[in-house]
């Protein structure tokens, strides 16, 4: 099997492609990425685009399966505009070209508590990226709608802070479906959902993640 992934470069997509390198099912793993990635495989062909330039990447979207991880904070986008356009745009131009060249598997990692018609803004840009991709027609689409995310090293105080308060919540029985969940546990639910023969939407939240099989 032939795997593209874009947000390679991410803490779930860079447990995804290792996990993807490692797995013989997969022959070959293609990243699109802004910028090169730190690992070396014979497996592995990485390229380097400008997802502001579509007409120079979308026909690169060629394979069994396209997983996307893509994604950004308002702190790190500077504005919403700009948030909008990496988790939005960029991942539904990515899978709108996909299904035209014929994959036929997508496997998003969304957020829990998306939803179209939210209030919230990150909510509601997630809930209209899984509308928008689900009606692209994919005889495969698995989207996946974790929890707060426990990435390996992390250094976001911000980060740290709240998955310990969650943590606390969780253990007197509180906010038990937001219970944070490690970023290679979701990686490893992605693969598993790629490599089954399941077809059709399935969307699947939060703690669902963890018995996926």
């Amino acid at each position: 099997m032939k795997a593209i992934v874009i947000g390679a470069t991410g803490a779930v997509g860079k447990d995804l492609v290792e996990q993807l390198l490692k797995n013989d099912s997969f022959e070959r793993v293609e990243v699109l990425v802004r910028r090169e990635v730190p690992v070396t495989s014979a497996k592995l062909v990485s390229h380097v685009v400008d997802f502001d330039r579509p007409e120079t990447w979308t026909h690169l979207l060629t394979g069994d399966v396209l997983f996307s991880c893509l994604g950004t904070t308002i702190k790190a986008a500077g504005s919403q505009n700009v948030q909008w356009k990496v988790d939005y745009t960029y991942q539904y131009q990515a899978a709108k070209a996909a299904r035209a060249n014929g994959v036929c598997k997508y496997v998003l990692v969304s957020s829990v508590g998306a939803d179209a018609k939210s209030k919230i803004f990150y909510s509601r840009m997630k809930g209209r990226l899984d509308e928008d991709v689900a009606r692209l027609g994919f005889p495969g689409c698995f989207i996946l709608r974790p929890p707060s995310l426990i990435r390996k090293g992390s250094d976001r105080f911000g980060e740290k802070a709240g998955v310990a308060i969650l943590k606390g919540l969780n253990a007197i029985g509180l906010m038990r479906s937001w219970k944070p969940m490690p970023t290679e546990a979701v990686a490893a639910a992605m693969l598993r959902l790629a490599l089954s023969d399941k077809t059709g939407l399935h969307i699947i939240d939060s703690q669902e993640i963890l018995s996926v099989s």
